[in-house]
Order: C-alpha cells, then structure tokens, then sequence
C-alpha cells in the first residue's frame, strides 16, 4: 500500500513518531517519575494519596518509551546502535531504576503496613535512578555523545536539572489531582524545581548551539534563528505566567488548579520541540542525519501500515484511562 512512498517522506514521518512518542514519555511518564522522587517520606496517608494518583497511569504511560525506543530500533537501526553504544550503562542503569519503581509499587500494596515504608523507599530510589539517568544521556547526548570531562560535567548538571522538571510536572500534577495540605506541599516543591528546572533550559540554550556546529548554523540562519531566539523568552514567561498560578491556588483558587500542570506540558512541548528542531536533520548529532540512518523504503512502508493501527489504540486507551480516573485521589489512598 506505502511501497511508493518517497523514501525520505517515510524517515520523516518516523522522526516524527518518534519524537511524539518520546516527548509524550517525558510528559506523561515524567509528571509519575516526579511524583516518586518527591514522596512525602514523613506522612504515610499523604504517601498513598501520592501513589493513589499516579496508580491507574503509570504502566500506560511507560508504554511510550517502548514504543519510541521501537520506532528507533526498525526505522533508524544505524541510530539506535550508534546511541546505545554510547549509552550502555545509563540505559541500565535507568532499566534497573525503572524495575525497582515496578517492584516497589507491586509490593508496598502487599507487604504488611510496617513494611510499606521500606518499599516506599525503594520506589522514590528507583525513581530517582530513573530520572538522573534519563538527564545524564540528555546532556551527553547534547554533548555530541562524546564522554569528555566537559559532557560528564554537564551530563551531571543536566542530571540534576531533568530530575527537577520531573519534580516541577509531578507536583504540578499533585496540586490537579489532590487538596489539603499535600496540596500546599507539592506548591511548595513546585515554586523551587522550577528555578532549576529554567536554570537548565538557559544552559541548553547557551551550551548547545556553541558544541554543535549544526545547531550554531540553525540559530543564527534567518528566520528560523528568530524562531529558536524566542525560546528562551517564551519559557520565561511560561515560568512567569505558572509561578502566578501556583500563587492562585495557593491563595485560595480551586478553580485554576490545573493551570499550572497545563503550564508545565507547555514548557515540556516548548523545549522538547526547540530541541528536535535544532539537531534536524540530525538523529545523531553533527554525524548522521535521520535520512542516512533509516531503514529501506520497503521496510519503513511495512512497518507504518502498523504503525497507523498502533498509535491510535495507545492513545485512545491512554485517554480512556485519564476520563475514567478523572477527579481528585484523596479518596483512593490505598490503590
């Protein structure tokens, strides 16, 4: 059916697949990561509403970094073996904090209440594995996927930085879906991950178009350099325009309590776009483009006609899921 379609219009809709399904990850997955490395280890009930939120979602959200890692693996099989040489032992490192968040949860629902802290424990660690890692092979990846004194450093700093937005989108998601004073505790959280978290989006913004040559060319090339130049500006006030928000609910308003998590999934689309636009064409950067790392026309064609049967019932049981449980969790602590 796809077999005549021109080869670098299916790599294309691929790299465009892809990066759906991994900033919908990072979105979705990202605000449940946030919830974990933020547990209120001082207040059991408070610790089951946490969990009781992000309980009906957290498996269907991991389902997209399976489906992006797969999209990478048979649309761009050149890619993916060049990105996971380089990252071999963070992509275990974050598989082995993605099973103990999996484990942790499972059990601390079984074991007896004494025990419940303990793998309360285990789930914030895994949670915190998980998203240091995934922020270390951003920074190196932004690095050039080179491991030099400098990537390390900044993989460590962009480590700290994607665990705060994590932060930043799960207590954004807190505030949505709890009340009280748990409420009051993820504002707090909320108004500080965001300091780091815009920290980081300035050092990407400075550091990646000075160690990429493509990505220099892209920013300062009218009129696509006016484009990605606004960036930084818009994230500004989208971090403006949530710390506002967070003050409302804050004060009293119920009614904008979603505001800051719809702010959040702004800022996380914002940059996560800035980034994919600037590294394009590349897939791996200032080395192989996305069109020499595809696959062959023939198998791209094969694989999209399940790719279109695919995405579509993701997202319709995704949002089934998000209707069913809508509402607050304060009344399905023990989930």
């Amino acid at each position: 059916m796809f077999e005549f379609a021109n080869p670098d219009t299916l790599a294309t809709i691929f790299a465009g697949l892809t990066a759906l399904a991994i900033m919908l990850y990072a979105v979705l997955d990202g605000y449940d990561l946030g919830v974990g490395i933020t547990l209120p280890m001082k207040n059991e009930a408070w610790r089951d509403t946490a969990i009781a939120s992000i309980g009906p979602f957290w498996d269907a959200n991991e389902t997209w970094l399976v489906l992006g890692v797969g999209l990478l693996l048979v649309a761009f099989p050149k890619a993916h073996s060049a990105i996971l040489e380089a990252f071999y032992l963070p992509a275990t490192i974050l598989l082995l904090g993605l099973i103990l968040r999996g484990v942790a949860f499972d059990f601390r629902a079984k074991v007896h209440p004494e025990k419940k802290r303990l793998w309360d424990i285990t789930f914030m660690t895994g949670s915190y594995i998980a998203t240091l890692s995934q922020g270390f092979m951003l920074g190196v990846y932004i690095m050039g996927l080179e491991y030099t004194t400098a990537s390390i450093i900044f993989g460590v700093f962009s480590a700290l930085c994607v665990s705060a937005a994590y932060a930043l989108i799960g207590n954004a998601w807190l505030i949505l879906k709890t009340s009280g004073d748990i409420q009051k505790r993820a504002i707090y959280i909320a108004k500080r991950a965001g300091v780091l978290t815009f920290a980081g989006i300035l050092a990407v913004c400075l550091i990646n178009p000075l160690v990429n040559a493509n990505v220099y060319q892209v920013w300062t090339t009218p009129p696509f350099a006016y484009f990605y130049a606004a960036i930084p500006l818009m994230c500004f006030t989208l971090f403006l325009a949530g710390y506002r928000a967070l003050k409302m609910v804050d004060n009293g308003a119920s009614d904008k309590e979603w505001l800051p998590f719809a702010i959040t999934i702004a800022i996380f689309i914002g940059c996560f776009l800035g980034l994919a636009l600037s590294f394009y064409p590349y897939v791996v950067p200032n080395s192989l483009t996305l069109y020499e790392a595809a696959s062959a026309p023939e198998s791209l064609s094969i694989i999209f006609a399940g790719t279109i049967i695919v995405v579509p019932i993701i997202i319709l049981y995704t949002g089934f899921a998000y209707y069913a449980f809508r509402g607050k969790a304060d009344g399905l602590r023990y989930y």
